[in-house]
């Protein structure tokens, strides 16, 4: 009776926690095949560990069992045993072929989702830059010219790629059914290969802490079907006012908002830190760069007097 509800405690204890856990949970239910890659790895390497677990719990079982303390007087002393080579060997070598196994998946896991789905190697990906400033997203369709805050609508079965950076503090985009983590920083653009077979809604989010309103950097991906994703395009291009400079320097000050579209983006007065512009010094005028030079070259002939 007892043992009965120890187990309905441990089943309620469980739903209650698993259903608080839906976000985490979404790498389960991949919607595209990095994500897939990812959820296949993730599996593997949970029924592993669980194999593992298992031996260990029988054999430590087997071992309390079989050796336990029996009812001899003080006197008793138990024979002496030698150890055995060869169990010494195979617990050395079981070990090294468990960190092997893991190792030869993740390498192979990390290589396959860092380049484009192998499905569409063939296909032109739709490059989209999604910048992060506290705490919203910038998407730039320099493609389509047009821009969006705090979604982004992107074509089933077409590869996408994400290029990633920051305004303020490293982020962490991350699309659970979609694709992995990966950071936004400042000087640097880094980038995420995708692609959505399933159109649909789903949640993406920084995943990196970065202040008081991190919980709200959250966004929606939409996939959509190549004619809705077109129709969309032209859409906006018809109905949204132009992003300004002035207005997208108030948009990266510390706030919440929600969504916003606008029919030309931000990278044509601030570009993306890649390229030239890449570095400590991006988006630095001529004459501001010029002056850089300038001062470290006078404290260098300063050093040398």
């Amino acid at each position: 009776m007892k043992a009965k509800w120890f187990l309905l405690s441990i089943f309620f204890t469980l739903s209650l926690i698993l259903s608080g856990c839906d976000n985490s949970l979404l790498v389960f239910d991949p919607k595209g095949p990095q994500a897939k890659t990812l959820s296949d790895t993730i599996i593997f390497s949970i029924i592993m560990m669980a194999g593992i677990l298992l031996v260990v719990y029988i054999l430590f079982t087997f071992m309390l069992v079989k050796y336990r303390a029996s009812k001899m007087d003080d006197s008793y002393e138990p024979p002496h045993e030698e150890g055995s080579k060869w169990l010494e060997i195979t617990w050395t070598i079981i070990p090294i072929i468990i960190v092997i196994v893991l190792s030869v998946v993740t390498v192979r896991t990390t290589s396959e989702v860092e380049s484009k789905p192998v499905a569409y190697a063939n296909d032109k990906p739709l490059v989209i830059y999604a910048s992060s400033s506290n705490w919203k997203w910038h998407f730039s369709y320099p493609e389509e010219g047009i821009e969006t805050v705090n979604y982004v609508n992107i074509p089933e079965d077409r590869p996408v790629e994400f290029r990633l950076y920051s305004f303020g503090p490293i982020t962490s985009f991350w699309i659970p059914q979609l694709a992995g983590q990966k950071y936004a920083m400042s000087d640097m653009v880094t980038k995420i290969n995708l692609a959505a077979e399933i159109p649909g809604s789903y949640i993406g989010k920084n995943s990196n802490f970065n202040g008081k309103d991190f919980a709200h950097m959250e966004f929606e991906t939409q996939v959509m079907t190549e004619k809705d994703y077109e129709k969309w395009v032209e859409e906006v291009k018809e109905t949204a006012p132009a992003l300004t400079e002035s207005e997208f320097d108030e948009l990266i000050e510390p706030s919440v908002l929600g969504r916003k579209t606008y029919s030309s983006t931000h990278l044509e007065f601030s570009p993306a830190p890649e390229g030239e512009h890449a570095g400590h010094h991006h988006g630095n005028s001529d004459e501001e760069t010029d002056s850089s030079h300038h001062m470290d070259m006078d404290m260098d002939m300063e050093d040398h007097k």
